[in-house]
């Protein structure tokens, strides 16, 4: 039996045995659903489900490898033009993925091979180092501290923006774990329900900091009195209060790291200035040798960019987008797409997650498995409390059942 074949069946009977704790979104009829099988690597969409129940029986007839659900709301969601669905608003949807910017764990568990010159190496590469091509094939991988950041990322999100800033009731919040590498959060009220892409363009442009105007802010008058704006709402506060924090709670060799960092691009000089005069820095800052205006604005978006939240922002401007749906499994771990109220995500940890109710890994077992590895190296994964690997092409492994499931999900195995 093939790989995929042996997942589709795994899938289906979780299913079947699963079958009345799939979760109920809201206003479940009036959503596009979309599902990825085990046999093609395309969507199947435009369908639609009456109830739950109906759709608990497609998932364990058909164990898709995918699924998912729009945050728009159609009267006719299965027609299969997009023109006469009959839009009739659309959550607002966020996903933090970690996948999309930097971590220091990356350097540890993601690898990338240029297929043009064949050189090969860890870490997030955009383009071959050595001969400037994209074509690079890349293995992603998980662990606690790239999904912490994550976590770090979505709770910041609710209590530095959503909540102060867009005064978003936490009713009206449905946050999930996406069975992979970060969260998904909608937003479901009429207020957010009425905005247009261009009106959410403008939202991910003020989480994330992009396009932020310092003239706008007040932040370009250099007669300005800053301690004032931590009194201000919004950016301006965000940015003296991220100053002080950065000045007061970080390590001097952080602040080091951080200042020296493209991003800030300060001067040995400059740097040492700051560290030596830390409790009145906003008050004689235009007293450091060099930092004039340009400074002045280059430090602030380095300022910004430390407190805006790193999005996928076309997922929030696509008013057609669909999004995992929660209770289903990712094809790509075998984990459950698990919804979690603002309590639970504080303690949450999805590889090693102790309340059962939210436990992502569905399928731990102690019944061990034998596996080939396929790929020339895979990280070490470390999952409930055990770490495995990292392991090298054409090992034969025995692992525990949840592992070799992750693994052959992942395409870097074969049962053997």
């Amino acid at each position: 039996m093939s790989e995929n074949k042996l997942l589709k069946k795994l899938f289906q009977a979780y299913y079947r045995e699963n079958k009345s704790k799939i979760p109920i979104v809201d206003l479940l009829e009036h959503r596009e659903f979309g599902f990825i099988p085990w046999d093609k690597q395309i969507m199947i969409r435009h369908m639609a489900f009456r109830n739950v129940e109906s759709l608990s029986k497609y998932l364990s007839d058909n164990g898709s490898r995918h699924v998912y659900s729009s945050g728009t709301l159609y009267l006719e969601p299965d027609n299969l033009n997009m023109n006469n669905k009959q839009y009739q608003g659309c959550d607002l949807v966020i996903d933090i993925d970690v996948d999309h910017f930097e971590t220091p764990c990356k350097t540890n568990h993601d690898y990338w091979y240029c297929v043009e010159c064949g050189k090969s190496g860890k870490g997030m590469m955009k383009k071959c180092p050595k001969c400037g091509k994209l074509k690079l094939r890349n293995l992603t991988w998980i662990c606690d501290i790239c999904l912490d950041i994550a976590k770090r990322d979505i709770i910041s999100l609710i209590y530095d923006f959503l909540f102060p800033d867009f005064g978003i009731d936490e009713k009206d919040l449905k946050i999930a774990f996406s069975g992979h590498r970060g969260y998904h959060l909608k937003v479901e009220n009429k207020r957010m329900r009425g905005l247009s892409s261009e009106d959410r363009r403008e939202i991910v442009d003020y989480i994330t900091g992009n396009n932020i105007s310092l003239e706008i802010l007040g932040l370009k008058d250099l007669s300005l009195n800053l301690n004032f704006l931590r009194d201000n709402i919004g950016w301006p506060k965000k940015i003296i209060l991220k100053i002080e924090e950065v000045l007061k709670n970080y390590s001097n060799d952080t602040i080091i790291r951080l200042f020296k960092s493209k991003q800030f691009g300060l001067s040995n000089d400059s740097i040492e200035f700051i560290l030596n005069n830390k409790q009145d820095f906003l008050k004689i800052l235009w007293n450091i040798d060099g930092f004039g205006p340009k400074k002045w604005e280059n430090f602030l978006y380095g300022i910004i960019k430390e407190i805006g939240i790193r999005i996928d922002d076309p997922v929030s401007i696509d008013i057609h987008r669909l999004i995992r749906y929660p209770g289903t499994l990712h094809g790509k771990t075998g984990f459950k797409v698990q919804e979690l109220s603002l309590k639970e995500l504080d303690t949450f940890n999805p590889l090693d997650e102790s309340n059962k109710n939210l436990d992502p890994i569905v399928f731990q077992s102690d019944i061990m498995q034998k596996i080939e590895i396929l790929e020339s190296e895979v990280p070490a994964t470390k999952i409930k409390g055990q770490t495995y690997g990292p392991f090298s092409q054409g090992e034969i492994i025995e692992v525990p059942h949840h592992i070799a499931v992750f693994l052959l999900c992942r395409g870097v195995a074969k049962t053997a």
